[in-house]
């Protein structure tokens, strides 16, 4: 038993390196994103795209099996999280 333990812990130490990576890809477009709204004038806040984000990824991830209020808790996050990433750009260029 303590074997498979092992096994499954080190499967998902892969994931969580792989996971981490996406993360990180994912920031750097947002950062991308942040530019382009400070040099555009656009608002960090747009509430329908992030609606349709969380939208679109809670549907993925019910289709995977994966608890919808668990996906939009982490959506929640990282959206939250990539505004002020753009409001700390927005305030840079300011």
């Amino acid at each position: 038993m303590n074997n498979q333990l092992e096994e499954y812990r080190k499967e998902i130490d892969a994931l969580d390196i792989e996971l981490i990576d996406v993360l990180a890809r994912r920031i750097d477009v947002v950062r991308k994103v942040g530019v382009l709204k400070a040099q555009s004038n656009i608002s960090v806040v747009q509430q329908e795209r992030a609606e349709a984000v969380k939208n679109r990824a809670a549907e993925m991830g019910a289709a995977k099996g994966l608890d919808e209020s668990f996906i939009r808790k982490v959506y929640d996050m990282m959206i939250d999280h990539a505004h002020d990433l753009e409001h700390d750009i927005m305030d840079a260029k300011s």
